[in-house]
């Protein structure tokens, strides 16, 4: 029953790396709203070519989420397929045209993370269509600002696409993909901030007056960085920053630390911990105020996700293609939001490639398509 519609999608290949091009060459930065919603917008103008439905959510400060429905009047639970338009790097770091396409190669930003699981997404929706399929909906949902945790919406778009995948049979996210891989939970990230203040001096009289707040934070960066547990909770010290003069006690020290937690359990616990770190004064006259900067909840591990694993992976036995692993990542996305919500949901079914969040990042050609079977094959078997 598939061979018709991996047939299509091969056919349809060219055409899609042209849209893969384009779509990369729109650059979209999460912070330029601008940008992002000419991506959600070139997606809008193909859906209505193919009589698809469009919603918009529309935000003021961040680029709007779009929703492409397929096979909109039917009564059952849809299948959801989701990516991200945002990328990571300000407009211009990538050159003019900020793609190029080298051997099996496309090289620009998001070609991996995330647009070209998007492309590879419509791609599918655009075989199914073509072929006839009916049995369900299938939903497209275009984040647009996942690079930051959905954090200048203050979560609108996140939940937004969570209240609309609510009733779904399965949610598929199109983070970059690894071969022979799935990912079916992941670590939750929180950002603290600790501001030190100390009294100044002159560096003759440090023994004798002044409190160093350089001193305070690295006693407190010491107790930080014991925190390694790969499978756990780790920490990592990124930015730090005080003092005036280099003959002044340093009066003030603000230090950045990245945190990343695989359950509820480490969450607390790390919170226990960073408050007790940041209370403990280790240069007398020193004293700290703690404070988030951003929080990413984890994709705890889900029995209901291994189980939607399990289904797609008897798709693609049934379909010849290769059946996936479950892994655990590090690094967040909006599968975590999506699996607290109650959806079933795997991860990280897009295109593959290296280099993400670099200037150098690339995805391989070939995986376009490969990602768009995958959703194929998930679409047929349920």
């Amino acid at each position: 029953m598939h061979k018709k519609y991996f047939d299509k999608i091969d056919e349809l290949n060219s055409e899609y790396v042209k849209i893969w091009s384009d779509v990369c060459n729109i650059e979209s930065p999460t912070d330029f709203k601008q940008g992002v919603d000419a991506v959600g917008d070139y997606f809008v103008n193909l859906a209505k070519i193919h009589g698809f439905k469009v919603e918009r959510f529309e935000h003021k400060s961040v680029g709007n989420v779009v929703c492409i429905t397929m096979n909109s009047d039917s009564n059952k639970a849809p299948l959801v397929l989701s990516g991200h338009m945002d990328t990571v790097h300000p407009v211009g770091s990538f050159g003019t045209p900020a793609v190029k396409i080298k051997e099996d190669k496309i090289y620009g930003p998001g070609v991996k993370d995330c647009k070209g699981g998007i492309v590879a997404s419509f791609m599918a929706m655009d075989a199914l269509y073509r072929c006839g399929y009916n049995a369900r909906p299938i939903m497209l949902l275009l984040q647009s600002d996942e690079e930051n945790g959905s954090r200048k919406s203050n979560k609108a778009t996140i939940n937004y696409i969570c209240e609309k995948s609510k009733n779904a049979v399965a949610f598929l996210n199109m983070e970059g993909y690894i071969e022979g891989e799935c990912c079916i939970a992941r670590k939750g990230i929180i950002t603290y901030k600790f501001a030190i203040s100390g009294i100044a001096a002159h560096s003759s009289s440090t023994a004798t007056k002044g409190a160093n707040a350089i001193a305070e934070a690295a006693h407190k960066i010491l107790e930080i960085e014991k925190f390694k547990d790969p499978e756990g909770i780790t920490c990592c010290c990124s930015i730090i920053s005080g003092g005036t003069a280099p003959n002044t006690v340093p009066d003030f020290c603000k230090l950045k630390v990245n945190v990343r937690f695989s359950d509820q359990k480490q969450f607390e616990l790390i919170e226990s911990e960073m408050h007790k770190i940041a209370d403990t004064v280790y240069i007398k006259g020193c004293k700290t105020e703690l404070s988030t900067v951003s929080y990413r909840i984890c994709m705890e591990y889900k029995e209901k996700n291994e189980e939607l694993l399990s289904t797609a992976n008897r798709a693609f036995k049934s379909c010849g293609l290769t059946e996936l692993k479950p892994v655990k990542k590090r690094g967040g996305s909006d599968a975590a939001d999506v699996t607290a919500y109650g959806t079933p949901c795997i991860d990280s079914l897009g295109v593959s490639g290296e280099n993400i969040h670099t200037t150098e990042e690339f995805a391989y050609i070939p995986s376009m398509s490969e990602a768009a079977k995958r959703v194929v094959a998930v679409a047929l078997y349920l």
